[in-house]
């Protein structure tokens, strides 16, 4: 038994990673701390992190592979839905349901055939007459998963507590503060609910299944993590780029300025769908070449998952670098740039320890409000066979296999509600704290900080 990782989960890790050193960072500087605090003391920015967290730690769990011998790698997430993942059935179900969808030809004595709806295998295969103790075993088990989510609360208010090192007398206290009263109320609804769907899924399909038998609910939780990679990886491809390229053209200026510039409106010209889909006929055309040499269809459909990452990131950096010359060009002129080189900086110096500092608000709040939109880019262009491989789990490929599912009678909804609900929490989310860090961050919105932007 051994851990694998796929590239993908190399370089998201990785990321997080780095994401740990910039918070040691913040800490360490009081600016940025004051800054970062008030987007988290606010309401929207406080519950949106808490509900961000809950995506990135499934995704952390989805990304780290354990494999077992003679068996095929699983993570983290996969093991901890078991149940999930094994309570296969035959086609769609409905949520909660103990049989099946579509009516099939039954045996129900010797060399005697009816056509009825065949009871699941999985789904409340505990109870013995599932029409009479159906809604009573549903209101137990929410009620035993309400428990312990109350008491998974208590538990993380007393390790929050503990690390705060506040008396144990005021562990409760903090429900009632006006500062903090939001953040608890909604980290006591993200454990109620938790905790009830938790328990639910052990006995019922939550969400129904899919045409394969498949449980939605799972399908939606390793969606999560496709959604979070393609944003992060997107976007670490895209600062690089558009931070050294637009500060380059902001502040050389001449013909730099005019390489840098006929490049970002050359790309701004073609159309970014056909950039994505002429590099996903190439990646396809390069695997069924070399599909001798890799080995696992996990592997094809992670390199397909990477490639989409670097043509978003490749494609996305010129409004970003369109921004930061244009505030380059502005703060070369002010005084502070003007005493630095009369001091006799260098220009790497001054480049490094003037310029980008007082642009990180601009990089961070572009980067952020950007996020939403690569999470929406995958669903769309899955959506016309030019994102994800049909393999992989993903809110696209379960919007793309509704379609044919809303023109049945009666009609199968579930898929396709479960995968706008997972991506609007995602989305609403990400937009929420993009707000709150725009409000904090930008010292045109903060009168506290006027007259400090360009002495950071």
């Amino acid at each position: 038994m051994g851990l694998h990782f796929l590239p993908t989960d190399l370089l998201f890790l990785g990321t997080l990673m780095l994401g740990l050193v910039y918070c040691r960072n913040v800490a360490r500087d009081p600016l940025a701390r004051a800054r970062w605090a008030k987007v988290l003391r606010s309401v929207g920015g406080g519950v949106a992190s808490l509900v961000l967290a809950l995506h990135v730690t499934v995704a952390v769990l989805d990304s780290v592979r354990v494999q077992s011998e003679n068996e095929a790698p699983l993570t983290l997430l996969d093991h901890l839905l078991t149940p999930l993942r094994t309570g296969v059935e035959t086609t769609y179900s409905a949520p909660f349901s103990t049989h099946a969808y579509a009516r099939e030809n039954l045996e129900s004595a010797p060399g005697t055939w009816v056509r009825d709806y065949p009871r699941l295998q999985f789904g409340g295969r505990h109870l013995v007459h599932p029409e009479e103790e159906a809604a009573g075993d549903i209101a137990r088990r929410s009620l035993r998963g309400a428990a312990i989510g109350l008491a998974s609360l208590g538990l993380l208010t007393l390790i929050i507590n503990l690390v705060r090192r506040r008396p144990p007398g005021r562990a409760w206290r903090q429900w009632f503060e006006p500062a903090w009263r939001w953040h608890w109320f909604a980290l006591g609804i993200l454990c109620l609910g938790v905790g009830i769907v938790g328990n639910l899924a052990g006995g019922w399909h939550v969400l129904g299944t899919d045409k394969v038998g498949q449980d939605v609910l799972y399908l939606s939780l390793k969606s999560v993590r496709t959604g979070l990679v393609l944003a992060v990886l997107a976007s670490l491809i895209t600062l690089p780029i558009a931070v050294v390229l637009g500060i380059l053209a902001g502040y050389l200026q001449g013909w730099v300025d005019d390489v840098i510039q006929y490049l970002y409106t050359t790309l701004s010209s073609i159309p970014g769908v056909l950039l994505i889909a002429a590099a996903a006929l190439s990646l396809d055309l390069f695997l069924s070449r070399e599909v001798g040499a890799l080995h696992s269809l996990a592997l094809r459909a992670d390199l397909r998952l990477l490639a989409l990452c670097a043509v978003l990131g490749l494609t996305g950096w010129t409004s970003l670098c369109r921004l930061l010359r244009a505030e380059t060009m502005k703060l070369r002129t002010v005084e502070f740039i003007a005493s630095a080189q009369a001091l006799g900086s260098s220009p790497g110096t001054l480049l490094r320890r003037h310029l980008l500092p007082n642009l990180m608000p601009l990089v961070i709040i572009t980067t952020v409000l950007d996020f939403s939109s690569l999470v929406l880019a995958e669903a769309v262009l899955t959506y016309i066979d030019i994102g994800v491989d049909p393999s992989t789990e993903s809110w696209g490929n379960m919007i793309n296999g509704a379609r044919l599912e809303l023109a049945r009678e009666p009609v199968i909804w579930w898929s396709l509600a479960a995968a706008l609900g997972g991506m609007f929490g995602l989305v609403l989310a990400a937009n929420i704290f993009a707000d709150t860090v725009r409000d904090a961050f930008d010292p045109r919105l903060d009168p506290a900080a006027r007259g400090t932007h360009g002495l950071a």
